[in-house]
């Protein structure tokens, strides 16, 4: 698959309802549409020498989001929506519907 661009990355986790920690900018939490803070999440390198992810990067990241990662790339390339994405969480159990894990 090749590297990816990180600010890319970054900027996809972002519309699909991941928010950038305050104090560690490379982690992203994932919020329920409801708005509720959940246990998902991932982290990006951070540093002008780590502008692009690896492979090994992307499927670290799609673990921590509890995806494959041919999912976390439809995640992060938008065919999968922020809806979907959290079908899949409350399906798999990942989340409960107020947005804690079960």
């Amino acid at each position: 698959m090749g590297t990816r661009d990180r600010r890319k990355i970054q900027r996809a986790l972002l519309k699909k309802g991941f928010q950038r920690s305050d104090n560690d900018h490379a982690k992203f939490t994932y919020l329920t549409l409801s708005g509720e803070k959940t246990n998902i999440w991932t982290k990006t390198s951070y540093g002008s020498k780590h502008k692009d992810l690896s492979d090994n990067n992307i499927s670290n990241m799609a673990r921590q989001c509890r995806l494959s990662k041919r999912d976390f790339m439809d995640l992060v390339k938008c065919p999968m929506t922020r809806e979907k994405y959290e079908i899949l969480l409350l399906s798999a159990g990942e989340i409960a519907s107020g947005g804690d894990k079960v």
